[in-house]
């Protein structure tokens, strides 16, 4: 049996984007979802006048769970069921935490945390009863290490990390796979929206492509891989921990992450 359609949340921009245009060239039709409904269409219709399939948009809020299942009943009623979940979208903020507003510390939670694992619940129920099925969750290098200045954001990928490696074990023998994706910086709107373009770290690091990294993330979720680190350099990062002392990572992290006129 194939694997028809892939739904992938932030569609919209940077990762999520290329994302969508790489399953459509490989023939997949799309669920697009994200909040700018003008940005999906424009590129549903580029996706299928040049790819020759179908994708529908709908824009939901993934702050609000009730938006969610707004799309999953409107999916299950249109009868489109989902084959492949990239649960892509992600919010970021930079800062120290106590001066950062509440608001978006915990819209960042909602995001990356609640919606990632609301919308595997309800579709992986689903791909599990059908026996077939496939989901990629985009976490990031920061999920394998405390994140002094962007400390619920490095959290929160954390916990993406590790829900998805045990739920990728759960799942096995079921027909369904999860995998994670871990990339470093990459080239997208992510950092101007999380206000991190001016930091130290950011300046260090390479910088992949959204491209790139959603070339490395289908690959490793095509292949049922549990989880892959694109790029030689992250890759690196991603086991610093394992071997350098948990208080040197975070002193140097401090240093490297720390705004401008803060102590």
């Amino acid at each position: 049996m194939a694997l028809t359609t892939a739904l992938v949340t932030g569609a919209s921009s940077g990762i999520g984007y290329e994302i969508s245009k790489l399953l459509a060239e490989q023939g997949h039709d799309l669920v697009l979802v994200a909040r700018r409904e003008d940005r999906l269409k424009q590129l549903a219709r580029y996706l299928e006048k040049e790819f020759d399939i179908t994708a529908h948009v709908i824009p939901v809020d993934l702050t609000d769970l009730e938006d969610i299942d707004r799309l999953y009943i409107t999916l299950e009623q249109e009868n489109i069921p989902v084959d492949i979940l990239v649960n892509n979208a992600g919010l970021g903020h930079w800062g120290p935490f106590t001066a950062n507003d509440t608001q978006k510390e915990l819209e960042m939670i909602q995001v990356n945390v609640m919606a990632l694992t609301y919308l595997s619940k309800l579709f992986a129920t689903d791909m599990v009863k059908r026996g077939l099925g496939k989901i990629l969750n985009i976490a990031s290098i920061s999920g394998f290490t405390p994140g002094p200045y962007m400390a619920t954001y490095n959290a929160s990928k954390a916990f993406v990390v590790s829900f998805s490696e045990a739920l990728n074990a759960e799942l096995k023998g079921t027909g369904v796979s999860v995998t994670v994706s871990c990339p470093g910086p990459a080239a997208s709107e992510f950092h101007q929206q999380a206000g991190t373009s001016g930091s130290f770290f950011l300046k260090l690091m390479p910088m992949m492509s959204s491209g790139q990294v959603a070339r490395a993330s289908l690959a490793a979720m095509n292949k049922r891989k549990t989880l892959v680190v694109p790029g030689t350099i992250n890759w690196l990062i991603s086991v610093a921990p394992r071997v350098v002392p948990i208080r040197v990572m975070l002193f140097v992290l401090k240093h490297l992450m720390r705004p401008r006129g803060q102590h």
